[in-house]
């Protein structure tokens, strides 16, 4: 089972996204964990103050470090090891990605500290936490709906979360690349055909029919991921078979 524990201000945001679908039946089948805490619950004072000025001067408030410390500590599991890691979401951090996921999903205890304001203490990043995380360059008003992200991308990977077996191995970036069209049904759809090769039944060519296509797509929308995926010597030949009109991104 792979735990997650979350410290926010605002736990009452996690309410709905983590009690509905697949993370639902996924903690009712014991397959994951989570827990969220309220850092005010661990404030040392009797207002539960989380934050204060910011030493030298400027706008806004930064998080303060004792109820943070006291949080993390409470929560860890001793004795400490790699299958444990305590992540601040933040902007500055490390870009989450698939990659990522995955690596997460191989462990066993998750700490996530949701940011806020102008940021925590730097005694918090320096002494605290193992690594911090941005789900992207834009700034959110607090780091719970980044946790949100990434506690589904990790729990979606580990086996039994999704129903379907195997089905995350050919999700976008799961091999590299970007997932292949979807149809179902009714085969047409005012005047718009599934194509045929998908109602054919010949399974080999369908598997070489959705290798393309992914190729394809990956070639138009998102060309910086070829260079980073492995490609056998047919796919190279795909590409380069494709005519100029066929490698621009479609219109909107």
């Amino acid at each position: 089972m792979l735990k997650f524990d979350v410290i926010t201000l605002f736990p009452e945001m996690f309410a709905a996204p983590l009690s509905e679908s697949i993370l639902a039946r996924a903690q009712e089948r014991g397959i994951i964990s989570i827990r969220v805490h309220n850092l005010r619950e661990y404030a040392p004072d009797k207002h539960h103050v989380t934050d204060d000025y910011p030493y030298g001067g400027g706008a806004g408030m930064v998080m303060k470090p004792e109820p943070i410390f006291a949080a993390v500590e409470a929560l860890r599991c001793p004795p400490f090891s790699c299958q444990e890691r305590v992540i601040l979401l933040c902007p500055q951090g490390r870009r989450f990605d698939h990659s990522l996921a995955g690596e997460l999903a191989g462990l066993a205890h998750l700490i996530l500290i949701c940011g806020h304001y102008e940021g925590v203490d730097e005694r918090v990043r320096e002494h605290l936490v193992d690594e911090e995380i941005s789900i992207g360059d834009y700034v959110l008003t607090g780091g719970e709906l980044a946790a949100m992200v990434v506690i589904d991308a990790v729990a979606r990977l580990i086996s039994g979360v999704v129903g379907a077996p195997g089905g995350p191995a050919n999700d976008s970036f799961a091999r590299g690349l970007l997932e292949y069209p979807q149809y179902t049904r009714p085969a047409e759809f005012r005047g718009w055909k599934v194509p045929d090769i998908l109602l054919s039944g010949n399974h080999e060519e369908i598997r070489r029919w959705r290798r393309r296509q992914a190729l394809l797509r990956t070639l138009q929308r998102r060309p910086d991921l070829l260079k980073k995926t492995s490609l056998s010597p047919e796919d190279r030949a795909f590409l380069e078979s494709l005519p100029q009109t066929k490698r621009e991104p479609p219109e909107a």
